[in-house]
C-alpha cells in the first residue's frame, strides 16, 4: 500500500491569532481570497468518476496475489497500485478540503466517509503485497531492486525490506488494514468535542464589547497591554474547556493505547520506535534532542526572567507570556495586510533564487490559499497536496507578523511538494516531516533575517527581536515540553497505567514549572493546556519542529556565509529530493548532521544572543536594570 498525501501544520502546533475586526465579512468571501477546488475536480460528476474507477480497479489487485516474485508481475502489480493510490489522494484531498471549510458541511463528511471506507477496502486488498515481496529470498529481493525494469521502485523496496521483522503475516496485515480505521475515532471524537461540542466562552472585552474567545483570537486578547483584562481572558478561556476535559482524557488515552498496541502487534519495543522508524530516524536523535534542550534550559530561564523585569511583575504567568515587551505603538504599526504580506514575503525569499519566488508569486494569483477564518472552517494553518494536484494552504490570516510567518511557513511545503514532484517518480514522492519542516521553518528564518535588517528604529528591532525569541521558544522549547509530556504519557501507558485527565493536568502543570524556571507562576487554569493540542493524536510529531529549525537555521547560516551559491544549490537540491533516501542522509547532503547535538546547541546559542541585544537595548534606553 502507498498514500502520500502531504498534510502539514504551522509552526509551533498552536492556533493562530485572528481579530474579527480585522476581516469584513465582503474579505472573507471574496474569491481570490478562496481555494479553488475546481482544480482538482471541477465537478462532482469528475469525483464520482475517479471514485467509479478506483472501485472497479480494487478488483483486479486479487489477481496478483502469489504472483509477485516473477518480475514482470511485480512491475504491473506497482504500476496498478500506482494508479490506484493517486487517486485515492485526489479524492480523499477533496473531501478533506471541503471539510475544512466547514465542519458541518454533511456533504463533505458523506464523501469522507466514502472515501475513508475505499481507502480501507484498498488497504485491505492489497495487504498481502509487503509479506509477499518479504518472502523472496535475500538474493532474489536485491536482484530485483537492481534490475532496470524497477529502478524507479528500488527505494521504495528497501524500505519494505528494512520493515521485515515488523511485517505480518497476510491474515494479520489484513486484520490490521481492516481494524485500522478504528484508530482515528478516539481523534474524530475529540475533535467533535472540541470544535462541536465545546461551546466557546463570552466575555467582556476591555472596551466592553462582548466577544466570543475563540482558538483563533485567544492569543490576540493576551496581547492587550492591561494585566487584569488578560488575566480574565486565560482563565475565561480555560476555565470553559473543564466541560470536555474528561473527553479528552478518554479519547487521549485510547488513542496513546492504540499507539501502543500497534507497536507491540508489529514488534516494536514501544510506539516511540515504531513512530521514529517510519522517518528512518535512530532513538538517538529523539533522546538527543529532549537532553540538548534541557541541559540548555537556563536560556528559557533568562527570557522569563528578561519579562519578568521589563513588565515590572513579581512572577510571570501564563497570561503575560505573549504581550509585547516594547511600545504598544510599534505593535501596531506591525501590521500587513495580505497584499503586502504577500510583497514581503517574495522580497524576503530572494536568496532562494528568482525560480522560486517566481513559482511562490504564481501560488499568491492562482488560488493556492484560503486566506481569511469564518465560521466553522478549521482553525490554524497547514498546507497539503497529493502527487497530481498543487499544493493547498490553509489560513486563518489577521495581518499579525505570526500570520504572515506563517504564510512563509506554509509556503516553504508547498514548494517543497512542488519541488519534489517535478523531480521524483511517485513512489519517490511526498516527504519526511522531519525534512518537510525543515522546508518550511528556513523561510520563517529568511524572513526574520530580512525584516530585522530592515528594522528602521531601535523600537522595531526590539519588537522584532522579541517576534524571533517567541518562535524559537514556541518552536524548540514549547514543542520539546509537548514531546517529553508524550514520552511521560505513552511510558505510563505502555506500563499498564492510567490516563484520568487530574494525572494529565499534574503532569502538565509540571513540565511547565521546569521549562519556564522560578521566574514563572504556573497557574492551576494552564493544567488544560494538553487538551488543546490535537498533534497528539499523532504519536511523537511535535519533536520534529524542534529538529527542523535546527537543521534549518544550520541550512540558512550556510546559504547566507556562502557567497558562491553552491549552499543554496545543495538546499534547492534537497527539496527536489522527496523520499529518494532516508531522511538524516538527505540532509546531510545538504549540509547538517542531525545525529549531532551540535545544530541544536548552536541554535540555542543563537537564541541566548538575541535575548543579549534585547537587554542590552533595554538598558540602554532604561527600561531594566
Amino acid at each position: 500500500m502507498l498514500l502520500v498525501i502531504s498534510l502539514s501544520v504551522g509552526i509551533g502546533a498552536l492556533p493562530t491569532k485572528t481579530s474579527a475586526e480585522e476581516h469584513p465579512s465582503t474579505r472573507q468571501n471574496n474569491e481570490k481570497y478562496t481555494w479553488n477546488l475546481a482544480d482538482i475536480y471541477p465537478s462532482q460528476a469528475d469525483f464520482d468518476k475517479d471514485y467509479e474507477t478506483v472501485s472497479k480497479m480494487l478488483s483486479k489487485i486479487s489477481a496478483y496475489r502469489g504472483l509477485l516474485s516473477k518480475k514482470t508481475k511485480l512491475v504491473e502489480f506497482l504500476q496498478l497500485n500506482e494508479a490506484i493510490s493517486r487517486k485515492i489522494e485526489k479524492l480523499s484531498l477533496y473531501a478533506h478540503l471541503k471539510q475544512d471549510l466547514n465542519i458541518e458541511d454533511k456533504k463533505a463528511a458523506h464523501l469522507k466517509a466514502k472515501i475513508e471506507k475505499l481507502a480501507s477496502e484498498y488497504a485491505a486488498a492489497t495487504a498481502f503485497m509487503e509479506p509477499e515481496i518479504l518472502a523472496m529470498p535475500k538474493n532474489k529481493l536485491n536482484a530485483l531492486k537492481k534490475s532496470r525494469e524497477l529502478k524507479q521502485y528500488a527505494r521504495y523496496m528497501e524500505s519494505i525490506v528494512k520493515r521485515k521483522q515488523h511485517t505480518l503475516s497476510k491474515k494479520e496485515e489484513a486484520l490490521l488494514a481492516k481494524l485500522a480505521p478504528m484508530t482515528n475515532d478516539p481523534e474524530n471524537i475529540y475533535n467533535n468535542a472540541s470544535r462541536g461540542d465545546y461551546t466557546p466562552v463570552v466575555i467582556k472585552n476591555a472596551n466592553g464589547t462582548s466577544i466570543k474567545l475563540t482558538e483563533g483570537n485567544y492569543l490576540a486578547e493576551l496581547e492587550h497591554p492591561d494585566r487584569e483584562y488578560r488575566k480574565r481572558v486565560f482563565k475565561a478561556f480555560f476555565s470553559s474547556y473543564q466541560s470536555i476535559q474528561n473527553t479528552s482524557a478518554a479519547t487521549l488515552y485510547a488513542s496513546v493505547k492504540a499507539d501502543e498496541l500497534y507497536a507491540k502487534a508489529r514488534r516494536y519495543k514501544s510506539s516511540l520506535h515504531a513512530a521514529l522508524s517510519a522517518d528512518d530516524v535512530p532513538k538517538h536523535v529523539f533522546t538527543n534532542l529532549l537532553s540538548s534542550v534541557n541541559e540548555n534550559l537556563h536560556y528559557l530561564h533568562r527570557y522569563i526572567e528578561l519579562r519578568k523585569n521589563v513588565l515590572h511583575i513579581d512572577k510571570v504567568h501564563g497570561y503575560d507570556m505573549y504581550v509585547p515587551l516594547v511600545n504598544e505603538a510599534v505593535a501596531k504599526k506591525m501590521k500587513f495586510p495580505i497584499e503586502q504580506a504577500q510583497t514581503v514575503i517574495l522580497e524576503g525569499l530572494k536568496p532562494l533564487g528568482k525560480e522560486y519566488v517566481a513559482n511562490v508569486k504564481y501560488a499568491f494569483e492562482h488560488r493556492w490559499l484560503d486566506i481569511f477564518p469564518r465560521d466553522k472552517k478549521y482553525t490554524g494553518g497547514y498546507n497539503t497536496s497529493a502527487y497530481d494536484t498543487h499544493p493547498f494552504i490553509l489560513l486563518n490570516y489577521d495581518n499579525s507578523l505570526d500570520e504572515m510567518l506563517t504564510i512563509a511557513h506554509e509556503i516553504g511545503h508547498a514548494m517543497n511538494s512542488l519541488y519534489t514532484n517535478k523531480k521524483q517518480p511517485y513512489y519517490n514522492s511526498g516527504q519526511s516531516i522531519f525534512t518537510a519542516e525543515v522546508a518550511s521553518t528556513a523561510n520563517e528564518l529568511l524572513m526574520m533575517n530580512y525584516l530585522l535588517g530592515k528594522a528602521k528604529t531601535e523600537e522595531e528591532r526590539l519588537y522584532l527581536l522579541n517576534k524571533q525569541i517567541d518562535q524559537i521558544r514556541g518552536t524548540v522549547y514549547t514543542q520539546v515540553m509537548y514531546s517529553e509530556f508524550e514520552k511521560e504519557i505513552h511510558d505510563k501507558v505502555r506500563h499498564g497505567e492510567s490516563l484520568t485527565a487530574e494525572e494529565l493536568n499534574d503532569l502538565w502543570l509540571k513540565l511547565l514549572g521546569k521549562y519556564y524556571g522560578n521566574a514563572y507562576q504556573t497557574d492551576k487554569e494552564a493544567a488544560l493546556g494538553w487538551l488543546r493540542i490535537p498533534h497528539f493524536y499523532d504519536q511523537f510529531y511535535v519533536y520534529k519542529y524542534a529538529t527542523a529549525i535546527a537543521a534549518a537555521y544550520e541550512l540558512v547560516k550556510q546559504m547566507n556565509e556562502d557567497k558562491t551559491g553552491a549552499a543554496t544549490k545543495r538546499y534547492l537540491e534537497f527539496l527536489s529530493a522527496g523520499t529518494s533516501d532516508e531522511p538524516l542522509s538527505l540532509l546531510k547532503k545538504a549540509g547538517v548532521d542531525m545525529t549531532s547535538s551540535e545544530p541544536i546547541t548552536n541554535l540555542l546559542r543563537y537564541f541566548g544572543s538575541l535575548i543579549e541585544e534585547m537587554e542590552q537595548i533595554l538598558r540602554k534606553q532604561g527600561k531594566i536594570k
